[in-house]
């Protein structure tokens, strides 16, 4: 009998800003949005299941679409409502900026500095999603 092997790739199509800060997600979202001209906004939480004893977990979300040029944003909480940690492996990171269809390396570094310069972030960086054990939480 012939086996056959299913092999996928994750789309992992998109920039990954880590953020480390002590504000609150809504705080953080004004702040963004005040120095970069983007339109986050508070959109349904993005749950999904963790392992025991977390069960199901819900995170913080945000998002603006960008519709002349198609791109989205998306600033996740990386810790739980309640627990759990969207992706373990970033435990020092509080929260995710996840950009989809984005175009330009220099738009990039002008958005980053910009997020680095307020005073309430600690550190904000670039990583690469490829490298994450846990990317799949990622993709929704």
């Amino acid at each position: 009998m012939n086996k056959v092997t299913l092999k996928y790739e994750l789309d992992l199509d998109f920039v990954l800003i880590a953020i480390t800060s002590s504000l609150r997600d809504y705080r953080l979202c004004y702040f963004i949005n005040k120095v970069t001209g983007l339109k986050l906004h508070k959109i349904a939480d993005y749950e999904i299941g963790m392992p025991p004893p977390v069960g199901q977990a819900s995170f913080s979300r945000y998002a603006d679409f960008d519709e002349t040029g198609e791109t989205e944003y998306y600033l996740l909480a990386n810790r739980g409502m309640d627990s759990g940690v969207l992706v373990p492996e970033m435990r020092h990171s509080d929260y995710f900026l996840l950009i989809r269809n984005f175009i330009d390396e220099e738009d990039l570094n002008v958005l980053l500095d910009h997020i680095v310069a307020l005073t309430d972030v600690v550190a904000a960086s670039e990583i690469s999603p490829q490298k994450l054990k846990s990317k799949e939480n990622l993709i929704f």
